[in-house]
């Protein structure tokens, strides 16, 4: 994990790999209460014994935009930032769903540092991030994400 004292000290590291977080499980129970909080109950992510019988593999699958939603927090593990009096999701650029994520899988996220520039009384960072499942070579997400830090 990149550690810097300020968000101005973030241009040292444009063009760095910051690596990857932990692996966290998305599990029927995450996907069922993204499709409740979102109100997307599409059956194949939240009606098992159908996935069982039509889906590939035989499951059910997670929204692409809760995989997306989880960079969010997984980001805090590959860099921080000591001293910012707080952060913001700026938006996103040329997001991808490049695999389905199947219940029960495990992902993680990968991030390199694209572009650092400054803002009022702060920094905006570009970072490259991949969404990759244990086990597959095909990442599950690949984004340009844009965040705020401010002093």
């Amino acid at each position: 994990m990149l550690t810097v004292d300020k968000p101005a000290d973030m241009k040292a590291h444009v063009g760095e790999d910051l690596g990857a977080s932990d692996w966290v499980l998305v599990d029927q129970a995450m996907i069922d209460k993204f499709a409740d909080a979102t109100g997307d109950h599409q059956w194949i992510h939240v009606d098992v014994e159908r996935a069982k019988r039509e889906m590939p593999g035989g499951t059910t699958i997670a929204h692409g935009y809760l995989t997306l939603s989880l960079v969010a927090g997984l980001g805090h593990q590959t860099h921080d930032i000591v001293k910012r009096s707080r952060g913001i999701n700026y938006g996103s650029d040329r997001v991808r769903f490049t695999s389905p994520v199947p219940s029960g899988s495990r992902v993680r996220l990968r991030q390199k540092l694209l572009k650092v520039e400054d803002i009022e009384g702060g920094v905006r960072m570009t970072f490259a991030s991949e969404i990759e499942i244990e086990g597959q070579t095909r990442p599950a997400l690949i984004a340009e994400i844009i965040s705020l830090a401010y002093d």
